[in-house]
Parts: structure tokens; sequence; C-alpha cells
């Protein structure tokens, strides 16, 4: 018996394929859990989508999968930012993920809970999606790479740095593995939620108002980076008014401090938010040079770390 999440997912899912023409037309949706997510609560009611394509009222957590014409053996999992209050999956996901499609690479959009609508697993809720969605694609696909914009690079990024960090209780035999990509991708990302940078919508959302240092530290990537964190690239605008470009500084910084190989693409303009980049404007150059570290991490062999941390 299909559970009433899933028959809510589908339903938003017919709903704007219809609005949107054949954007389904080689894609799927994969929930991300049996049934409830872990700790249950949520929103209740159809999906809602805005008219730039963003999501929220997420009922039921999913991956998207959408599959090139010659698929080339690796995947690519997307998550869009938002703050974590939404998911900007027209601007920012679904066309990075058809342009990708184009080089052979079959990728996973992920739709992730968002912390303030009342999941009662409150800020772990997203990253427990991240995790579960890489343990699916990795089960699906040979090599897997991350690539997150915005707080969808926060997500990923803090996913990447904690693989055996058991944000849930496990639901079945895919949770026994860690969950561990071969690439991070970070696009004009949030890192830290620590000062002078938290004044991020991210850093409410997760932390809150009168949130602690301690507290502001948990959530910061830089502070969970060792050798085992995936090779990264990260791109973003010196103009960039939400999240400081200091960010990809301290992420580059703590890549190197502990060996990880690290691409750094700085913009001279784009402000924050802007997707694979207006064609001619200094923000469309990162999407070919990402492609092309991309392409050249297939020779490179890492070994997988050995995961500790499953507390």
């Amino acid at each position: 018996m299909i559970s009433r999440r899933r028959f809510l997912l589908g339903a938003g899912a017919s709903l704007f394929s219809i609005k949107t023409g054949n954007l389904f037309a080689r894609q799927n949706v994969i929930p991300l859990w049996p049934e409830m997510p872990p700790g249950g609560g949520g929103p209740s009611g159809a999906l809602h989508i805005n008219k730039s394509g963003s999501w929220f009222n997420i009922v039921s957590p999913s991956i998207q999968r959408f599959q090139p014409e010659t698929p080339n053996g690796e995947a690519v999992l997307i998550a869009a930012g938002g703050g974590y209050s939404w998911i900007g999956m027209g601007r920012e996901a679904w066309p990075v993920a058809r342009w990708l499609n184009g080089f052979g690479y079959t990728t996973y959009v992920l739709s992730y809970r968002l912390p303030g609508e009342k999941w009662h697993a409150g800020p772990l809720a997203a990253l427990q999606d991240a995790q579960r969605a890489i343990r699916l694609v990795r089960a699906m696909e040979g090599r897997v790479h991350a690539l997150g914009f915005s707080a969808g690079a926060h997500l990923l990024g803090m996913a990447a740095a904690r693989p055996g960090f058991a944000s849930y209780p496990p639901q079945d035999k895919l949770d026994a593995s860690a969950a561990v990509i071969d690439s991070m991708g970070l696009i004009y990302p949030v890192i830290t939620l620590e000062e002078p940078y938290n004044h991020t919508t991210t850093h409410l959302i997760l932390t809150g108002k009168h949130a602690t240092p301690q507290k502001e530290a948990e959530w910061s990537i830089e502070n969970f980076v060792t050798a085992a964190y995936p090779p990264t690239f990260l791109a973003q605008a010196e103009d960039d008014r939400v999240s400081s470009p200091q960010n990809s500084i301290i992420m580059r910084d703590a890549c190197r401090r502990v060996g990880v190989p690290v691409e750094w693409i700085q913009i001279s303009r784009g402000g924050h938010g802007f997707g694979l980049g207006k064609a001619g404007t200094p923000a469309a150059i990162w999407d070919r040079a990402y492609v092309s570290w991309l392409q050249s991490q297939r020779h490179q062999h890492r070994r997988r770390p050995v995961v500790t941390e499953m507390i």
C-alpha cells in the first residue's frame, strides 16, 4: 500500500510537470525513507512551489533522478540553497542537473526537509536526508559526487565532513554504510556559522536567535574537515552580500591544512544565487571549470576513509 506521504509527493510532482511541460520526461522521484522520516512530525498538505520553482512545505523528502542519454557511470547529487527555508529547484538544481546530463553524469536532485516545518528532528532533519540520499545514490551508482549551492552547499558539505555521524537510528540495511562521497563542489557556500559570519538565515534556522559559540561551532563545516574529506571545488563571487566570500577562503584553508586537494574559482562579480550564471558574465565561468575539474577526478584514486565517528 502506498503511504500518504508518497501519494502527496507524487501529486506535487504531477502538478509541477503540468506547469513546466516536459521537465519530468527523463527523471523519476525516489523517496528517501520507507515511510515516515526519522523522528516524525513535519507539515501536511501538498508540496508548495512558487513562480521561480522554489519548493517548500516538503512533506516527503526525496531524490529526483535525471538520466543522460549516454551515462558515463558517475553520478552527481545536487542540493540547491534557500537558507533552509525553501529549496531553489528552478534556478539552481534543475538547470544544473540537466546541464550535467549533457556530459554523461546521472544527476540526483535532493529535496530535503526544512527544519522550520515542524519536523521533530529539528535542525538535524536536513542532515539526515542528506546522509540517506548519499547512501541511496551510492547503492545505485559507482562514483558519487556532491554539488551544493549556498545552504545546500552547507548541507552536503557537512554531510561530507561527517560521513559516519549517526544523525538517525538505522532504518534498514542501507544505513549500515557510511555516507561517503568521491568529490565535493561548493558554490557560493555557507561554510561557517561562527562570528563574524553568523548573520545568515542558515545560522538562524540551525542554531536559533541566541546561539552559543559552541552551538555555532557544531554547525561550522571547517571544524570537521580532516584528511579524509573529499577533493573539493569552490566557486564564489567577490561581491556576494549574502554569504561572505570569506566562507570559501575558510574552507580552502581548512582543506589545505590537512592536505585535501582543493580548487578555488574566484569570480569578480555575480552576487549570490547566480546558478549556472548568465552567459557573458563573470559568474558564467564556474560551470565549465567545475566539469573540467570533475572529469579530472576520474584519474585520482584516493583511498576511502576509515569512518570511526558514529555518535
